[in-house]
């Protein structure tokens, strides 16, 4: 895998009762054709799971999804079929099974829900992995040393619903203990003192990094600082 400069994705929760060889045995089968008809042209479809690896405390793979892109060309809107490719990870921690989807907030959300779908039958199984307020802040405050952004919400002042501080050390100003003072911790973007990397963390577990790395070390990195956060 070659290196990207920023990654994001998004942390989930299974909610059924269910364990990794069950999960790959129906992931192996799982895949959905579709058409897409533009006039007298036909553009297969498919939406599919790939590469599945299955060890012992994970299950590994990526979910291809294809899609239509209408491209203008010479004054005619033209539909380019184009695959998105996510990898994801299952894994258990704590007795919780949870899922990592390398991929932006809202395409996460939609795969999360497909996920669900085929696992499952229905909607709602896999659902949003939460950080509770406390554990963020101290997340937070033991890496505080080089904090560029906090976002505040549930904010007890009258007519104000957020609040941000910008800025270096941010951790080690009066700013900061009087906002934590009138709200919760939401969004924060810190320097990771065990690993280094610059990392962007919400309470709903979405993950994004700036620092140069493989998508590996991404969701080695989530399993092993973020994991133990959700509550």
């Amino acid at each position: 895998m070659g290196f990207t400069l920023v990654l994001a994705g998004k942390v989930f929760v299974v909610k059924e009762n269910t364990d990794l060889d069950t999960l790959a045995s129906k992931l192996r089968t799982f895949e959905i054709s579709d058409v897409f008809e533009d006039g007298d042209r036909e553009i297969d479809l498919e939406t599919k799971v790939s590469e599945l690896t299955l060890q012992a405390d994970s299950l590994m793979g990526i979910f291809s999804q294809d899609q239509i892109l209408q491209v203008f060309h010479r004054g005619q809107t033209i539909p380019v079929p184009h695959t998105l490719d996510a990898p994801f990870i299952f894994s258990e921690h704590d007795g919780k099974m949870l899922l990592i989807i390398l991929e932006k907030k809202l395409r996460a959300n939609n795969i999360a829900n497909q996920l669900s779908k085929t696992l499952f039958i229905t909607t709602g199984k896999i659902v949003v992995a939460r950080i509770p307020p406390e554990n963020l802040k101290k997340f937070h405050e033991s890496n505080f040393e080089d904090t560029k952004v906090i976002f505040f919400d549930g904010v007890d002042i009258p007519n104000v619903n957020k609040l941000s501080l910008y800025g270096a050390v941010l951790g080690d100003t009066s700013l900061y203990t009087d906002y934590s003072s009138h709200g919760n911790i939401w969004y924060t973007v810190l320097k990771s003192k065990k690993y280094g990397y610059v990392v962007g963390l919400t309470r709903d577990s979405v993950v994004t990094i700036f620092s140069r790395l493989e998508r590996q070390d991404f969701m080695s990195y989530v399993m092993n600082e973020v994991f133990p956060l959700i509550s």
